[in-house]
């Protein structure tokens, strides 16, 4: 039986990491088998393609040329990790995935939506994950969180502008709101344990 994919979704600072780790935790617990990964990166060549989209200057690429990294990374990442994974029956955590590619390239950076999932559907066969938690916190406290996570060295994506992160808040939204069956919004305002809560609660139909 094929396992469940669920992924984390949201700005700098929501707690995607924090809460696709306790999720982890919580489904082992029950006796599922589950895998944890992330992007970009998860599997050997996407990690590679990580460190070419993270480091540098935020000149280092252009939108298009991002896009497509992030395209190659999640094809490959599919490939060797999660799709194996799925058909073998575990479950697959994953911390970001397209949705983050059509907020970010997407609705912050002008490609259009049509065109990302195009190249979704080349290198990654369309998968696309059977749930999806989109975190949500204010932005003073998103803000904050990252002060705290980041100091002085957020990467060249975290770093961009005020402007282009609320773009980025919008255009998640505005994914979820078109698709309600797949995307769930969790307020990750709150301690761990109550957002966590929440979180298991949007699972609650796959975990009869």
């Amino acid at each position: 039986m094929r396992g469940r994919f669920i992924t984390f979704e949201g700005g700098e600072g929501v707690g995607k990491s924090t809460h696709a780790q306790v999720l982890h935790d919580a489904l082992k617990a029950r006796g599922i088998e589950v895998e944890l990964t992330r992007e970009p990166g998860g599997s050997e060549g996407a990690e590679a393609i990580r460190k070419l989209l993270l480091d540098g200057t935020e000149d280092r690429w252009g939108v298009r040329a991002e896009t497509l990294l992030f395209a190659a990374a999640r094809a490959d990442h599919v490939r060797r990790k999660i799709q194996p994974a799925l058909a073998e029956g575990r479950w697959v955590i994953c911390d970001r995935y397209i949705d983050s590619s059509r907020a970010y390239q997407g609705g912050a950076g002008l490609i259009s939506d049509e065109d990302i999932m195009m190249l979704h559907n080349f290198g990654s066969r369309g998968l696309m994950p059977d749930r999806t938690i989109l975190l949500s916190v204010p932005v003073s406290e998103a803000y904050e969180r990252v002060a705290r996570r980041d100091g002085l060295n957020s990467d060249r994506i975290a770093s961009r502008s005020d402007d282009y992160h609320a773009e980025v808040a919008m255009t998640f939204l505005t994914i979820a709101q078109s698709e309600p069956k797949r995307v769930r919004v969790v307020d990750s305002s709150g301690t761990v344990e109550e957002v966590s809560a929440r979180i298991m609660a949007t699972l609650a139909d796959y975990l009869k």
